[in-house]
């Protein structure tokens, strides 16, 4: 699976790129074939609680469509981690619909 992890108007560190590296890479656990998958993070009002927002899309096979989770937190790990457990729960309807094919 290829990551691509993007800041949006402020520079991430490696230790922030390397955890979304990580989470999101736990995915394969779910479905191993997915293509690629993209990170963006962004700040939406710095002078706000709350304001972190990630949004992770993952190109899987035979689909025109993409997964997706958009989810707002106080800061970017947390918003990591509810997007990957949401995307979880979408995985697993995804492999249940191909079975049923």
């Amino acid at each position: 699976m290829n990551i691509t992890v993007n800041s949006i108007s402020f520079k991430a560190d490696q230790k922030l790129h390397d955890f979304a590296v990580k989470k999101t890479g736990k995915l394969e656990l779910f479905f191993d074939s997915i293509i690629a998958a993209e990170v963006n993070m962004k700040v939406e009002k710095p002078e706000a609680a709350n304001n972190k927002v990630v949004e992770i899309k993952l190109s899987v096979p035979n689909s025109a469509d993409y997964l997706f989770a958009q989810k707002q937190a106080d800061s970017f790990e947390e918003g990591i981690d509810l997007c990957v457990d949401a995307l979880k729960k979408q995985l697993v309807k995804y492999k249940e619909k191909l079975r049923l094919k």
